[in-house]
């Protein structure tokens, strides 16, 4: 039997997403705060639900994917949440981004009502799930895992069962801390290339194919290179990841410098109104502080 899919949440990621249940073959059930950003997705074949207990009421496996902490209490455990639409023996996976201690005390919750859950936020940005290549880190019970498994596989290229619930989510604020010291590595070099008189592209061109090669040197680079910081992943939401690790990591007395610091100096582009912009304008704020642009 085909599961029915319920998708919370048709943002950047989420309707992309829901496009790629669609494509497999699923039903599909989704709801959207700002209700206009189904339309797509109805035109279709998905079925618009009214709040996200109705969408639980007409699935077996529900994807929530929305911006923080709040806002995946709300969406399962608030008044129309999910909770009180899922049957027993449902599923629902958190794809957001969340703190770990939240996912597991909304997993606890759910037991209760005997609705599993998995926490499997992903890595890939807008691009990997327009094209179903997203990483996909997965917190919870194995078995669970592998009933979820073929809509995983609408969805991304890699799936990894990282342990119990919560530790998806340690798992991407992980991976997030190596993408924004990336971002800053990239940053830092492009800026010292541009300020010494170098033909900032040429630079770019041979450290891409050596030991500086990375994810954000092929895909973030050119990107400014040609001045266009159209989000792929927002700074406000970069920000909001950084802030669960700093949390995390201040439960721990973990010292992670090079994350706070790369923390500090994004407030600079929220503080210029530059936060819906993709997390690679971290650049702007070196070009301020050295008067030097980055073009190609």
């Amino acid at each position: 039997m085909t599961e029915r899919i319920g998708l919370v949440g048709l943002g950047i990621m989420g309707k992309p997403m829901g496009k790629n249940v669609l494509k497999a073959g699923f039903p599909l059930t989704v709801w959207n705060r700002t209700i206009s950003r189904a339309e797509e997705l109805k035109a279709l074949g998905a079925r618009v639900a009214s709040s996200p207990k109705e969408v639980a009421e007409h699935s077996d496996i529900i994807i929530t994917m929305v911006s923080d902490s709040p806002d995946v209490q709300q969406v399962v455990l608030g008044d129309d949440g999910v909770i009180h639409g899922a049957r027993a023996g449902s599923v629902l996976v958190d794809m957001s981004t969340i703190s770990p201690q939240v996912t597991r005390e909304i997993a606890n919750a759910l037991q209760e009502k005997q609705v599993a859950m998995l926490d499997a936020p992903v890595s890939g940005g807008e691009k990997g799930a327009v094209e179903g290549t997203l990483s996909i880190m997965v917190g919870g019970d194995a078995a669970v895992l592998e009933r979820v498994r073929p809509v995983f596989e609408a969805l991304g290229k890699r799936i990894v069962h990282v342990g119990v619930n919560g530790m998806g989510q340690v798992c991407k604020l992980a991976n997030q801390i190596a993408v924004v010291l990336n971002n800053l590595s990239m940053s830092e070099a492009l800026v010292f290339a541009a300020k010494s008189g170098a033909d900032v592209s040429k630079v770019l061109e041979a450290i891409q194919a050596g030991a500086a090669g990375s994810w954000a040197l092929n895909n973030y680079a050119p990107k400014i290179l040609r001045r266009d910081f159209s989000p792929g992943f927002l700074v406000s939401l970069q920000q909001k990841d950084l802030r669960l690790v700093m949390e995390a990591s201040r439960e721990m007395n973990l010292a992670l410098p090079g994350t706070a610091l790369t923390y500090e100096l994004q407030k600079s582009l929220q503080a210029h109104g530059l936060e819906r912009e993709g997390n690679f304008a971290l650049i702007k704020v070196l070009e301020q502080m050295t008067g030097v642009e980055v073009k190609g």
